[in-house]
């Protein structure tokens, strides 16, 4: 009897076990679409069949869907939110509120049906909510059966139709989309100005429209010998009969679907090593042409280098697209503005193509970590930009630093916590989002080393690909690489405004050593380095580690006593020895993001 309850208890443990470390779940959705569009009239119809899985442990009364096209409209949350804040967005401005009845851009769900039976549902601006038929109960499928009709604005902001290079149809965001649903509840967010999340499944997208358009997205094209236009075999002649085609797309594992048509577009292809399918779609344009030309190869390079430098990339085929109002990443494709330098489209295509890896394999809630996407794509592009167009910046992050320190210095900066649509100013949400978001891992390198950092990337890509991350989830990843104990340093960096500022107050010299006072003036505690010079133009580094951290960056030849944060002075001992000092730094890497450094050197 002992042993079968010591084997029950086993047991028990085992389960618990099991239960605590495989607690991560995730909804999925399979979506089936239909899509007629009228290219004289800019309006489809469109039927969606959805299968909704409930991987959570709760029942659901009731779902949401985003109709991201109603914010398009005068007097939308979107419209409104764009005249009142203090600095808009020139994309934006006022154009939504001067918007035609046939320029402005809705989703009308028209019936919707759960397992066949009509629903009760209530459009809110671009949220429909729908009470459900019967709940989804944990681990239950359901599925919905929609139909709807919908216009595409004209362009205003990512989505929309005739955007200032001529491109015909931007359709991003542009199908009814159900809300995600997380270990937060549901993330039914209007659509104002800035981010989304969705949820992971499969697109079978068929559209079909004028024979003229050429098409390209998300997704593997189904029927390409019937398309051509370049996406035929070789060898196969296309004869289009009729006025329209039909083109079937589908997209395994991702969370949004997007399309682009236009009549002018070139398209090219280009295979990289490892045999993924590049896609090039631009404008026949002389001056366009030439540079989209040109730069191919070069964004074969960036290919390698994110496959390189955070792991492998999952699909067989990525787009750069004309299109857009600037440039924005989307499910295995981009759509970027098309009339750039050489220089320029290599340097939105870096930044672009690596939010497919961090964002669209990598899929953290953009609304409420918007830094994490957009910050960690910006440190990953800088290095391959500086790399692949050979610029040598010894310190390529010195924009993202300057960007960081004036919104530290600014009075208007809000902590990276902050939802996407709660900034005050525009500007405070960019420099959050790109600079500080960027210098977040830059200064990560620096606290526990360069090495550690880059298997830090690469794990995490390994073990939250196709999964939607939390910024806990990386900062775990990166205590488990290099033993360092980093909660304060996410707590302080993201839910705070608090600054790094670290000063040498005081030299003087005792019987056998220099004593160096180092003051931290700011609340963010930092490791600190502290590199000596002497007149022989010899150098030497002193390491002080950060007491919380319970750990010491290794191959230290000086290493000194840890520093408690709340210890606001610091004496480090110099030992004299037979050379003279000339001068006393902090951080000579200048990647710890220090808002004041006229106070980190001192000469003697």
């Amino acid at each position: 009897m002992k042993n079968l309850i010591l084997i029950s208890f086993l047991a028990t443990i085992n389960i618990t076990l099991a239960q605590n470390t495989n607690s991560y779940w995730q909804q999925h959705v399979d979506y089936t679409m239909e899509i007629d569009m009228d290219v004289k009239t800019h309006q489809y119809q469109g039927k969606q069949e959805l299968i909704y899985t409930n991987n959570s442990p709760d029942t659901l009364q009731k779902v949401f869907y985003h109709l991201y096209f109603n914010a398009f409209q005068p007097g939308s949350e979107m419209d409104v939110r764009s005249r009142t804040i203090k600095d808009p967005d020139k994309r934006v401005g006022d154009r939504i509120s001067k918007l035609k009845d046939d320029e402005i851009g809705y989703i009308n769900v028209n019936s919707l049906k759960q397992n066949g039976k009509p629903l009760d549902y209530k459009v809110e601006g671009t949220i429909l909510e729908v009470q459900l038929d019967q709940p989804i109960l944990p681990g239950q499928s359901t599925t919905f059966n929609m139909q709807f009709d919908a216009q595409v604005p004209l362009q205003i902001r990512r989505s929309g139709r005739d955007n200032k290079e001529g491109i015909a149809y931007s359709m991003t965001q542009w199908y009814p989309k159900i809300a995600e649903y997380d270990f937060e509840g549901w993330h039914a967010d209007p659509y104002i100005a800035r981010e989304f999340h969705g949820v992971w499944g499969n697109f079978d997208v068929k559209i079909t429209i004028d024979k003229n358009y050429i098409l390209g997205g998300s997704g593997y094209l189904q029927n390409p010998n019937k398309i051509g236009y370049g996406y035929e075999d070789k060898g196969v002649k296309v004869k289009h009969k009729g006025k329209t085609l039909t083109w079937h797309f589908v997209a395994p594992k991702v969370h949004d679907f997007t399309w682009v048509a236009d009549t002018d577009y070139i398209h090219d292809k280009l295979t990289t090593s490892d045999g993924t399918v590049l896609h090039f779609l631009y404008q026949d344009d002389d001056e366009i042409k030439n540079n989209w030309k040109k730069f191919q190869p070069k964004a074969e390079e960036l290919f390698t280098y994110y496959n390189e430098n955070i792991g492998p990339y999952p699909y067989d085929q990525y787009s750069i697209i004309q299109g857009g109002d600037g440039g924005m990443e989307y499910a295995m494709c981009t759509l970027i503005l098309g009339e750039r330098s050489f220089e320029s489209l290599v340097g939105v295509t870096a930044h672009e193509m690596a939010h497919s890896w961090f964002q669209h394999v990598l899929a953290t809630n953009r609304s409420q970590n918007e830094w994490m996407d957009e910050g960690f794509t910006t440190y990953i592009s800088t290095l391959a930009e500086n790399e692949i167009m050979n610029q040598g910046k010894d310190h390529p992050f010195a924009g993202a630093y300057q960007g960081y320190f004036q919104l530290a210095n600014s009075g208007i900066e809000q902590p990276q916590t902050t939802h996407a649509d709660r900034y005050a100013f525009n500007v405070a949400y960019g420099l959050s989002a790109y600079s500080k978001g960027a210098v977040f891992l830059n200064q990560l390198g620096y606290i526990i080393g360069e090495k550690n950092l880059k298997q830090t990337l690469k794990r995490y890509y390994d073990e939250w690909k196709f999964k939607h991350p939390t910024p806990n989830d990386f900062i775990r990843i990166a205590e488990k690489v290099s033993g360092a104990e980093l909660s304060w340093y996410l707590h302080d960096w993201t839910m705070t405004t608090n600054t790094v500022d670290y000063a040498i107050k005081n030299i003087e010299v005792a019987d056998n050593a220099t004593i160096v006072t180092i003051e931290r003036i700011g609340l963010t505690p930092m490791p600190i380095e502290v590199e000596v010079t002497y007149d022989t133009g010899e150098t030497e580094m002193y390491y002080i580690p950060l007491r919380i951290m319970r750990w010491e960056k290794p191959n230290f030849k000086n290493t000194a006593d840890d520093w408690a944060w709340a210890y606001p002075t610091y004496n480090l001992e110099i030992p004299i020895g037979q050379y003279a000092i000339k001068s006393i730094e902090i951080d000579p890497s200048q990647k710890m993001a220090d808002v004041n450094r006229d106070n980190n050197v001192i000469e003697k």
